[in-house]
């Protein structure tokens, strides 16, 4: 992300993100219900998609006001399965939004000789229509999916005739994002030079992924989503300074793997469980301060207006207290020791998955 760019408050816990020369519109938006589910594995099922309906309903009502002659026809697509999180279609309803049409794409991983060579979009069932706002709710992490969907969207709407007046996108994701549909909208206006571009909206913050294994070697690649070189949103991290129950700055990812979140809940379960396991394994040997600095995306004796930058937030904002409260937190996390952080946090998780016990 460009070290310029930062969240310019446009409404109580939705942000723009001011960045020069930036072709599309890209938001944050915070609300109690996704800090919760994105500081706690434990929300799993029917509630972790539950929490994602506040947020979305209030971006929606703001993107609609944003746009003087509304959204037009809206169509709908989901890509399978991690679509099926988003409650966009459930939001429009509550918006009075009428969704003309709810397009369907699967795309999966392309395996020879045990290896991944590439994707390959499975199943399809797609219904095009001109001059529409098309809607799509969806996990983005490396992108290679969203950029092999994009693709495939636009062409199946050339085939038509039809064009895409914008795309409206809801997403826990990361920079990777702004890069793809940044080259989108290039590539599409030179087919439709009308096209308006993207509004994406990020919940609680633009992550970034790991490009490594970390400082602890037991992060994924490509996968895992930290804070380190992304734009939070303040009220996420005032949330997790407030949060006693568990040291949700250390979790291994955000959100981890959404689908089994959602539809495998002992799958989920046990992946939580193996990363602290791993963690345990390897906290007597780990660089701790390290490893809360690789987490809070800043150094510890960062003055404020470094804060300020690694944060991306504006110089002009009143952040004195959340920088104070941040630099306590952290000294209060270093204070302790990272074993018995791991060992608490792996009783804590017999407890609140007692039903998966026999697999944890």
């Amino acid at each position: 992300m460009d070290s310029h760019a930062y969240l310019e408050k446009e409404h109580d816990g939705f942000y723009f993100l001011n960045c020069p020369n930036l072709l599309n519109q890209y938001y944050v938006i915070s609300d109690p219900a996704t800090s919760k589910l994105m500081a706690s594995p434990e929300v799993t099922g029917y509630d972790a998609y539950l929490s994602m309906v506040p947020p979305t309903v209030k971006a929606l009502n703001i993107l609609k006001q944003k746009d003087n002659g509304g959204l037009g026809r809206v169509n709908i697509l989901s890509i399978l399965r991690g679509a099926l999180n988003y409650p966009v279609e459930s939001a429009c309803h509550d918006c009075g939004i009428l969704v003309s049409n709810i397009s369907f794409m699967s795309c999966e991983r392309v395996i020879v000789d045990n290896e991944i060579t590439g994707l390959d979009v499975k199943y399809e069932k797609i219904h095009t229509e001109d001059d529409c706002t098309l809607l799509i709710g969806d996990i983005i992490a490396s992108g290679a999916t969203l950029k092999l969907c994009f693709e495939h969207i636009v062409e199946r709407f050339m085939q038509n005739g039809h064009r895409i007046r914008k795309i409206i996108f809801f997403t826990i994701g990361g920079t990777k994002a702004i890069d793809i549909m940044e080259d989108m909208t290039q590539k599409i206006r030179k087919v439709w030079p009308s096209f308006e571009g993207f509004q994406c909206v990020f919940y609680e913050g633009i992550f970034t992924v790991y490009s490594d294994n970390g400082v602890t070697g037991v992060n994924v690649p490509d996968i895992d989503f930290g804070w380190k070189g992304g734009a939070i949103a303040p009220e996420f991290r005032q949330y997790l300074i407030d949060y006693d129950y568990a040291p949700a700055l250390l979790e291994k990812c955000i959100i981890y793997d959404g689908g089994a979140r959602r539809y495998e809940i002992g799958l989920h379960a046990e992946e939580v469980a193996d990363y602290w396991k791993s963690l345990l394994a390897v906290a007597d040997k780990t660089d701790f301060q390290a490893f809360v600095e690789e987490k809070a995306g800043y150094a510890i004796s960062a003055n404020h207006d470094e804060w300020l930058k690694a944060a991306h937030l504006p110089v002009t904002g009143d952040y004195a207290t959340l920088h104070i409260r941040e630099r306590v937190y952290l000294a209060k996390l270093l204070n302790q020791n990272l074993r018995e952080i791991c060992e608490k946090r792996l009783a804590q998780l017999k407890g609140d998955f007692k039903e998966f016990n026999d697999i944890l």
